[in-house]
């Protein structure tokens, strides 16, 4: 396994797996927990927003999940604000993190005021989609037959999350579908998927990528040994 990139916010893997343990691991990242608005009691709204759809919004506000938090975990979160103006999600006030806090929310006319206080809760995927933390998703590492004209095309790529390597008359890279139609109507046989793939977690900014990823692996390790025990 090579790391392509590590950041907070993404991780890049190049790994010899196949497709059915790389989307096994993207499933399980709807399983992975994380903190979510999920019970809203609204004392005043004067926007235009019925209060169901304000409370979806403020659902889907990412906030900071910490290690440390567990199904116990309970934070409240109060907004109170006078119009005219947009609300925004940083306008929620408590002792969670707001991860972007120009989310707009709704717009108060003159004279229009919110007031409200938000409940957040760790959940998964499995019961809500504000809880799923992430993106993951995974392509084949190509192999592709060189010629004068596909070589432009692999090396001008800007899409590749590799760089290309060129092994005698095979090129080892990562392409777009519009490069991969446009070399395959030079030569179709160009182009075939190697046993390589590339995995990649994106955070909402909720957890880092890594640990979305490491979350994710050991929820599928958990399944799978409740899958062993059912069958003793």
């Amino acid at each position: 396994m090579e790391t392509i990139k590590n950041t907070p916010e993404k991780i890049v893997l190049k790994v010899p797996a196949n497709e059915s343990l790389a989307n096994a691991i993207r499933r399980s990242v709807s399983e992975v927990p994380s903190l979510a608005i999920v019970e809203v009691e609204i004392f005043k709204n004067d926007s235009a927003l019925y209060d169901e759809v304000l409370a979806h919004r403020l659902g889907l506000v990412p906030l900071k999940t910490e290690k440390s938090m567990d199904e116990k975990t309970k934070i409240d979160l109060k907004l109170t604000k006078l119009g005219p103006g947009t609300v925004y999600s940083g306008d929620l006030k408590g002792s969670a993190d707001i991860v972007f806090d120009k989310i707009p929310l709704t717009i108060l006319g003159e004279g229009g005021k919110i007031e409200l206080i938000a409940t957040a809760q760790l959940g998964t995927g499995l019961t809500h989609a504000k809880h799923i933390p992430g993106l993951c998703y995974y392509r084949n590492v190509l192999e592709v037959k060189s010629s004068p004209q596909i070589d432009k095309i692999v090396t001008n790529s800007s899409f590749s999350q590799i760089k290309a390597e060129k092994k005698g008359s095979k090129w080892t890279c990562d392409l777009n579908e519009a490069e991969i139609d446009e070399i395959t109507l030079i030569d179709k046989t160009a182009v075939i998927d190697t046993n390589e793939l590339i995995l990649i977690v994106e955070s909402y900014g909720n957890m880092p990528a890594k640990d979305i990823l490491l979350g994710a692996v050991e929820v599928l390790g958990s399944n799978l040994e409740e899958v062993e025990k059912a069958f003793k």
